[in-house]
């Protein structure tokens, strides 16, 4: 029988574990413990000494209501649920305090992997070729599905909320990009497909470039993602929680915005214009001294390209009328040591030929990550739906593909019930209120 003793950590020692746990994310740290502690939520972070060493830990979530009271451990907790000693001890202890401190139950969100998928959705085995993994890591995540976990919490009395699809509060499908062998701009670049290639580095001929918001512009980036929730029919948080959440994390968050400088985009245009009417005139001079099918197929095609040109050039016209420094799109990116989250995300559609999107994703890998040595790169959820293209996520999954990575599928939420009376009326309740 092992010596293990559950401590309450503070801050400091909490993401010093987090930091260096293979699980460790963002939600586990004493900065989303600041956030959810500005939002009411009772926040207590625990540690499991065996010794003289932390070997699992938990930011740990009471939540209180007119109607009940429930407890929480978001993408955790942080623990190597092989070990089935320490996995058992530390869930029964977390079950045991969330019965004294009044609540109903128990949710987590184990960050532990239960399979991993190629791009297009497909199972990873131990042949095949996943960037920044050993054959025998992904055949034990991929080949052979993390089932014994899930027999391990449902043991211990977690009842499984299923394999389900679709967007979660805390999302069970993940899309990443591994970046350990991509060391510079262009590498990083290559890597992507081609059309997303392209999407990059014409938002860069364009006139688009990417900075971080001050704490005080972020109202900003709350507009963007206003008007995105509106299009798409998504909960908006509100400029509010965005200040809370910048305030939580400092340094840790990123709020970047890519902006369209209208002079720029009207300066290039021009000069193509004019090289391009200068191109037409000496075809057209060259065609009506000796006409020829070569110079005819020539001119038809500089005559095009003209055309296009004056045409974006009208078209830049008519959004230099909104300013000269037009924001274009926002994401919110977090730092983690183990990773960097893209988090949130809005867009204004009449600037979407700029495809400031794909530019402000190049940007936040290269320069939080590439340059940092971080390999990770985290895009976070989507729906898990692959095969419909009429999916409520297909945009956002097509859109994420385009960068080439994979797909982690969590096993999802386990709930464990821990003051059945409380639990059972509180269910009637919500039956009784329809909710």
């Amino acid at each position: 029988m092992r010596d293990f003793v559950l401590v309450r950590l503070d801050g400091d020692e909490f993401d010093e574990f987090s930091a260096r746990h293979p699980q460790g994310n963002f939600q586990q740290t004493s900065a989303m413990g600041r956030l959810r502690a500005g939002q009411g939520v009772d926040v207590e972070y625990f540690g499991v000494r065996e010794h003289d060493r932390i070997v699992a830990a938990a930011l740990f979530e009471t939540h209180r209501s007119r109607m009940s009271t429930f407890a929480s451990i978001h993408d955790g907790p942080l623990v190597d649920w092989t070990d089935h000693e320490l996995a058992t001890f530390l869930i029964t202890q977390l079950k045991s305090h969330a019965k004294a401190k009044g609540a109903a139950q128990l949710s987590i969100t184990p960050e532990s992997p239960y399979r991993l998928r190629d791009s297009q959705g497909a199972p990873l085995t131990a042949d095949s070729a996943m960037p920044g993994s050993e054959p025998e890591d992904v055949a034990r995540r991929a080949g052979r599905p993390a089932d014994d976990l899930i027999a391990l919490i449902k043991g211990l009395g977690g009842v499984h909320d299923g394999f389900t699809v679709g967007y979660t509060a805390v999302p069970r499908w993940r899309y990443l990009k591994d970046l350990t062998d991509i060391t510079d701009e262009k590498a990083l670049l290559k890597s992507y497909d081609k059309r997303t290639q392209w999407s990059v580095k014409r938002a860069q001929s364009m006139g688009v470039h990417v900075r971080e918001l001050a704490d005080d512009e972020l109202d900003v980036f709350a507009r963007i993602e206003q008007q995105t929730a509106e299009r798409r029919s998504f909960e908006y948080r509100g400029e509010a929680y965005f200040h809370s959440f910048k305030k939580a994390f400092g340094a840790a968050a990123h709020f970047m915005v890519a902006e369209i400088h209208i002079d720029e985009v009207i300066a290039d245009l021009t000069a193509k214009r004019e090289a391009l009417a200068a191109k037409v005139a000496a075809l057209q001079t060259k065609y009506d001294e000796r006409p020829t099918t070569r110079v005819e197929r020539q001119l038809g095609e500089e005559n095009r390209n003209l055309a296009a040109v004056e045409k974006r050039l009208s078209e830049t016209a008519q959004f230099a009328k909104d300013g000269d420094v037009l924001p274009a799109a926002a994401s919110l990116f977090v730092e983690h040591p183990r990773e960097v989250i893209y988090l949130f995300s809005g867009s204004v559609e009449q600037y979407k030929p700029f495809y400031a999107s794909a530019l402000i994703q190049h940007e936040a890998m290269l320069d939080l990550c590439v340059k940092q040595g971080v390999k990770r790169y985290n895009f976070y959820g989507i729906d898990g739906v692959f095969d419909d293209p009429n999916s409520e996520g297909r945009g956002v999954l097509e859109f994420k593909q385009g960068f080439n990575g994979y797909v982690e599928e969590l096993p999802g939420e386990f709930e464990f019930v821990t003051r059945p009376f409380e639990y059972r009326l509180k269910q009637l309740a919500h039956k009784i209120l329809g909710r």
